[in-house]
């Protein structure tokens, strides 16, 4: 039992020396300061005020008008209300109109022909085009919402006229039979930010993990390659024990990191925050756990500071876009969908914006909580091996030749 009690006590100081040990190695590093305080701190505020404000409004819009009654102006004049659009004035014609979107004086284009009156006198469906400016999207979905409301509100105007002309009016009642109201959960200013933000941090917070940790590596091969297969900065512990001292020493610099952009980010720009604090924060150890791991998977491929960069920054893109953020994952093959259950910060985007933007709790979807827990166990074995197959091959590797001197 004493020996027992004597092998667990000298695995935890081991575990506390590689602690340790990783803090001095992150504190002397002014890289990996740089990417694990810097890109943390500053990312998510650049980005943020990047896509403030959150809506397009008062775009501009031409007008091509050839049936010019008082009903078309009146449908103009209720189109330049809206908050989306901004009518700057008529064209002449098509090809006048074209020339304006073509020299980005306006991004819309709104054409009533002329049999619109004539035909909402007999009772039929007038018909108006919109051409939209396809260079942004988001103008296009503001484009879309403000000439949905445009038409309901001019339906229900039409309608209500036709029943007064009838004299019908205390038939028809209110202007619409069926009134709609919109609720926009986890969004509700309908803001880019709002919508996108929530996600970004979340990944910023595991890019950010990811690259620190390679570039170490990476400074730590260049040091075995200087010194003929031993870096003088290492310490000789049991590898397990080295991997979750590592992984402490990286949680407790993040866990404040973590505050910061999950609270008080949200609080300044006032992007979507009504979930629970403990609920996320909780939340997001497995997050951090799994990405360390992460981290330490990757880093067997990087031999370069570097090549840390290009690891993270090309992926970066590619995260984004498994994670559902931008598509949704159900959409998606097989295959891309079974790459993005293996990283980290999908299952942390996902859940995530069901607490922080929907309000939900961890026992209300505990699924993506599951599976963190569950990636950051596969990956700290994956890990394990790959670095143990990596310190034997560069003993090989840097194993003195008999058969050739050894030339310092």
């Amino acid at each position: 039992m004493k020996r027992l009690f004597k092998i667990l006590g000298n695995w935890f100081k081991s575990v506390a020396k590689a602690f340790a040990h990783e803090f001095t190695l992150v504190f002397r590093d002014g890289g990996v300061l740089l990417f694990f305080f810097f890109l943390p701190l500053v990312y998510p505020i650049v980005y943020t005020l990047i896509y403030n404000p959150e809506l397009c409004r008062d775009i501009s819009v031409v007008v091509v008008d050839d049936c010019r009654t008082v009903q078309t102006r009146e449908l103009v004049r209720m189109a330049d209300a809206t908050e989306a659009i901004n009518i700057i004035g008529y064209a002449a014609n098509m090809d006048e109109a074209k020339r304006a979107m073509h020299e980005k004086e306006a991004f819309g284009l709104l054409y009533i022909p002329r049999d619109y009156s004539e035909r909402i006198g007999r009772g039929e469906q007038g018909v108006v085009a919109f051409y939209s400016d396809m260079t942004l999207l988001l103008r296009y979905r503001s484009f879309v919402s403000a000439l949905t409301d445009l038409q309901l509100t001019s339906g229900s105007q039409i309608r209500t006229e036709t029943l007064d002309a009838m004299g019908a009016s205390s038939i028809g009642g209110t202007s619409m039979p069926v009134d709609q109201q919109a609720y926009f959960l986890g969004d509700p200013t309908q803001g880019f930010a709002s919508f996108i933000m929530p996600g970004i941090v979340i990944l910023i917070l595991q890019q950010s993990l990811v690259l620190g940790i390679t570039m170490l590596a990476g400074g730590a091969a260049e040091r075995r390659r200087r010194f003929g297969g031993t870096d003088p900065w290492s310490i000789d512990v049991p590898q397990g024990a080295g991997m979750l001292g590592r992984m402490m020493c990286y949680l407790v610099i993040y866990i404040p990191l973590t505050i910061y952009i999950l609270h008080y980010v949200m609080v300044m720009f006032a992007l979507p925050h009504i979930g629970s604090p403990l609920d996320y924060l909780l939340f997001v150890v497995p997050l951090l756990v799994a990405s360390v791991f992460f981290g330490m998977t990757l880093q067997v491929f990087v031999t370069e500071r570097e090549s840390s960069m290009l690891i993270v920054v090309f992926t970066s893109v590619v995260f984004l876009f498994l994670s559902g953020l931008t598509w949704p994952r159900y959409a998606m093959s097989w295959l891309w969908k079974g790459v993005g259950n293996l990283i980290p910060a999908t299952w942390g985007i996902e859940g995530f914006i069901q607490i922080n933007s929907n309000g939900g709790t961890l026992t209300d979807n505990p699924h993506p909580y599951i599976m963190l827990w569950i990636v950051a166990v596969c990956y700290f074995f994956v890990a394990y091996l790959a670095l143990r197959y990596a310190q034997k091959y560069e003993r090989r590797k840097y194993a003195p030749n008999p058969d050739q001197p050894y030339d310092a």
